[in-house]
């Protein structure tokens, strides 16, 4: 875990120092908020699950179409299968490369790519009228096994932006196992999710 922290530091340092003059390079701050449509993948799919995102954003020029695309996520994701659900809350870091292209006065169309890291603040399981915590042993006596924190992904998107106001489209898919199965199971997050933002 420490290594991929590390990586995507280094990722960001060094888009940061990609040109010499970043220091009049623009910087925008924005919030948003949306609707996410996320499942596992793996060996534990069930039914896709709706749940919600806010968090702020930050847009740093690297060149006049070319950005580094970050901020700070709060993201309510899982899964559910009959009267089982799973409800997993994470904060999300994503360090995505992105490029804006002018279509029109004040119009823009903006791709966007890059890893994310996350972790989970809170986890429920429940089944029925019963509710556990997703990361204590409570859920291992249940099930047999519990949840993993951390989260590790690529994520991708295409969105508009008319002045300051943005509409987004991605998807995020994981790469780490969120389940500790002991080797026994693949199960990985997917997430499509909708936002609206606003740049100050």
């Amino acid at each position: 875990m420490k290594t991929i922290f590390k990586t995507c530091l280094v990722a960001i340092a060094l888009l940061v120092g990609i040109n010499t003059y970043a220091q009049d390079k623009p910087i925008a701050f924005g919030v948003k908020a949306g609707v996410n449509l996320s499942n596992f993948s793996g060996d534990l799919g069930g039914d896709a699950k709706i749940g919600f995102n806010v968090g702020v954003t930050l847009d740093y020029g690297l060149s006049p179409d070319l950005y580094l695309l970050t901020g700070l996520d709060y993201s309510l994701q899982g899964t559910k299968e009959g009267d089982s659900k799973i409800n997993l809350s994470y904060l999300k870091l994503p360090i995505h490369l992105g490029y804006k292209l002018l279509v029109a006065d004040n119009t823009k169309i903006v791709f966007r790519a890059g890893p994310y890291v996350g972790f989970a603040v809170d986890g429920k399981y429940k089944r029925g009228a019963v509710s556990v915590d997703a990361f204590n042993k409570d859920l291992e006596d249940v099930l047999g096994f519990k949840y993993n924190r951390f989260d590790f992904g690529l994520g991708l998107g295409v969105g508009l932006e008319f002045g300051k106001i943005g509409v987004g489209l991605g998807y995020d898919f994981g790469l780490v196992d969120i389940v500790d199965t002991g080797g026994l199971a693949k199960i990985k997050n997917m997430n499509a999710y909708l936002t609206l933002g606003y740049k100050f």
